[in-house]
């Protein structure tokens, strides 16, 4: 199966998608075809802040347009800000779209984990990741939501994370942890690596990434399976 990104939102996020995915394919010993296409990430920064669901949506299914040409049987969006319009992108879709979102919602599930918070970019945490979990309760942070927002889009549209950014995201995921039982902070934004990468916060956490990139691993081991069974 050859696997479709929508990339480039942001590039920090995309180079961290390239580099697991090689790596957990690799330790796996399955075959990785991908094809990355770049999309802007300030349109859809713009986009997901004005609700413009329908806009974004024709820009991704451009996108998915080049991938299914470059011969990917299948696509998924890299950023979760980008599942504000999956509804609209799915159904245009000329690919299968897989969420990013439902790996999470069925993580947390098997896990146990009954209150998560987020930390993201605005429209990620206005909307508590758009209502679509619904195997675990989220939260966001109660108060400073616009900073936190506003500082997750400058550190994913720089591809660089300050220390007083750093120390930003984890203040306040140590009080959803305190103030508000979250078990655990779902870093739902992908571009947080740069933030939380090599770190220690003090508090679980859950990467979306990473599970993302495990959701797409087990498409691929399932697939091997049925050929081999055959």
């Amino acid at each position: 199966m050859h696997i479709g990104l929508i990339g480039g939102i942001g590039p920090a996020a995309t180079i961290a998608y390239y580099r697991r995915l090689v790596e957990v394919f690799k330790a796996e010993d399955l075959p990785l075809k991908l094809t990355i296409v770049h999309a802007d990430v300030s349109a859809l920064a713009s986009n997901a802040t004005s609700g413009r669901r329908n806009a974004q949506a024709e820009i991704f299914v451009k996108h998915l347009m080049q991938l299914k040409g470059a011969g990917c049987d299948m696509a998924t969006i890299t950023a979760l800000t980008g599942h504000f319009c999956y509804d609209e992108v799915a159904a245009l879709s000329p690919l299968p779209v897989m969420s990013a979102i439902d790996p999470v919602d069925e993580y947390c599930a098997q896990q146990g984990i009954d209150r998560i918070g987020l930390l993201g970019s605005p429209s990620v945490l206005t909307t508590k990741l758009f209502g679509r979990l619904q195997k675990v309760h989220a939260v966001v942070p109660q108060t400073g939501v616009a900073e936190l927002g506003d500082t997750y889009m400058k550190v994913a549209l720089s591809g660089e994370c300050a220390q007083a950014d750093r120390d930003l995201f984890f203040a306040a995921g140590q009080r959803m942890i305190d103030d508000q039982g979250a078990e655990a902070i779902l870093l739902a934004g992908t571009d947080l690596g740069l933030a939380f990468e090599g770190q220690t916060p003090g508090f679980p956490v859950i990467d979306a990434l990473e599970i993302h990139v495990a959701a797409m691993v087990d498409l691929i081991r399932n697939e091997q399976v049925a050929l081999r069974s055959h």
